[in-house]
């Protein structure tokens, strides 16, 4: 046998197996793909509710201070407006956006892809036709009458099977996940997706039981009311947070420890507090209380997260004047600190005693729905959108504008309803004041707080433009991200 016959055999050399980061690249982008149906329509039908939010929000305040407008138009009048308005706003955009980001990020998180979305999508359908049915009833005058549960039983039997097939959904991510242990977005997330259907369903069937009326009533859309905003709200918007902030500066969080510690802090309190809202009322005195001690030992969670979001950002605050989902992101986190220690203030009888009674209290909903939960949302969808739609965003401007429109309005409308709430209830507190000049004395919050609706509107009106043209794939190139700045380079 010749050596040449002994010579191995040439052969083509094997494709180089691709590296970690390829691979989850990779991974990533099949996720993205998977979730972006789902995602995408909550997003756009969040928006849309987003919209006619600002619409009703902007008529019940200019009928604040000129109680003429649209009067003669039943549907429009502002007994009707308002219930409109808080429930679009909480189940229209609030829980749409908020469904939206918790099924991207419980995606990315457990490593695994959606199985047929159109689950999700059907899920989403029934939620918002039930929705819809609710606001219509609502506008046409036949309303529950109670606060926080205005949406009759039979929209409310929709929107509940509507959330049952996300919620399910989002079960199975958790039950399949591929990373473990559970990030500490993803035990917020779970406590959302199992807590919220728990407490709407018993809250709206505890409405229809006969046996449940007068003060009863009260107390369980109270407690309700509460946890959608203290426990869901909060939860959702928490999990973003707790997500975006570090992935964007491209650290780790400050402490897990204390991550874990607000959360079960988070766990044990929130549910308790909604009884603080009937404080002074015909009901119970202990059970006050208990809300009351529920809320102060909140400032465990407080003080943890707080903590948590500055320190994972110290050394990278600057980032606020680049990146779009760090100004917004971060402003949400500022303001759920400032929305908690102020809710803390407003649950002690010597406080609530001066302000029941006055729009402080529709200020701190805002503080926490708006300021808080909304904020964090806008810079979440300006994170996730590009990875779904494949471009980055068109302007920069835009999202300035958008920013600038929803802090400065946001921020004048919670100001002039808490200053006008506190001026309001002080005066109610003075034995010798006139009570038609105190209605009088408190026009000028209520004007100042319609200027205040149309910068939001103007704010929302663009991001409702930017994100119609990023779904018509009108953007940037995908690769470097829509920044105000250039990274080393700050905006004065």
């Amino acid at each position: 046998m010749t050596a040449a016959a002994l010579a191995p055999t040439p052969t083509t050399a094997a494709p180089a197996a691709p590296s970690a980061a390829q691979a989850l690249a990779t991974e990533r982008a099949a996720i993205d793909a998977s979730a972006s149906g789902p995602v995408l329509f909550c997003f756009g039908n969040a928006i849309l509710w987003l919209l006619l939010t600002t619409v009703l929000g902007l008529i019940s305040s200019i009928q604040l201070h000129s109680p003429g407008f649209l009067a003669n138009i039943p549907f429009l009048t502002y007994g009707r407006i308002l219930p409109a308005y808080n429930n679009a706003l909480s189940y229209g955009w609030a829980t749409l956006s908020g469904m939206g980001v918790a099924i991207w990020l419980l995606a990315r998180l457990c490593r695994v892809q959606i199985k047929l979305p159109g689950v999700l999508v059907t899920g989403a359908v029934f939620w918002q036709v039930g929705l819809t049915i609710g606001i219509v009833q609502i506008l046409a005058g036949k309303s529950t009458g109670v606060e926080g549960l205005e949406i009759p039983g039979s929209a409310a039997v929709l929107m509940l099977f509507g959330y049952l097939l996300i919620g399910l959904w989002g079960a199975l991510l958790f039950g399949y996940r591929r990373q473990a242990p559970a990030y500490i977005s993803v035990w917020y997330l779970v406590a959302a997706l199992f807590w919220f259907p728990w407490t709407f369903a018993v809250a709206h069937v505890a409405m229809a039981l006969p046996s449940v009326q007068g003060v009863v009533q009260s107390m369980v859309a109270a407690w309700a009311m509460q946890n959608f905003l203290n426990v869901f709200i909060t939860a959702i918007g928490l999990a973003a947070a707790y997500y975006l902030i570090p992935k964007v500066i491209n650290r780790p969080i400050h402490s897990y420890h204390l991550a874990s510690t607000g959360f079960w802090a988070f766990i044990l309190f929130a549910g308790l507090t909604g009884a603080v809202r009937l404080s002074g009322g015909p009901v119970p005195v202990w059970l006050v209380t208990l809300s009351i001690a529920a809320t102060i030992l909140l400032i465990v969670q407080i003080v943890t997260v707080s903590t948590n979001l500055i320190l994972t950002m110290r050394g990278e605050y600057h980032m606020v004047y680049h990146s779009p989902t760090i100004r917004f992101t971060f402003f949400g986190a500022i303001a759920f600190t400032i929305a908690s220690v102020v809710g803390l203030l407003a649950s002690l009888r010597s406080v609530d005693h001066v302000l029941h009674f006055t729009f402080f209290q529709t200020a701190q909903t805002h503080l926490l729905l708006y300021a808080f939960f909304s904020m964090v949302m806008f810079g979440a969808i300006y994170y996730i959108l590009p990875r779904l739609v494949g471009c980055e965003w068109l302007s920069s401007s835009m999202i300035s504008l958008h920013f600038w429109g929803s802090a400065y309005g946001g921020g004048m409308l919670i100001a002039m309803l808490a200053i006008g709430g506190i001026a309001f209830g002080s005066a109610l507190a003075d034995p010798e004041a006139i009570f038609s000049q105190v209605i009088q004395d408190g026009a000028v919050y209520y004007i100042a707080g319609s200027i205040a609706w149309g910068m939001i509107a103007i704010g929302h009106l663009v991001f409702a433009l930017h994100f119609l043209l990023m779904l018509l794939r009108i953007g940037q190139p995908g690769g470097e991200p829509t920044l105000f700045a250039p990274i080393g380079e700050e905006k004065h």
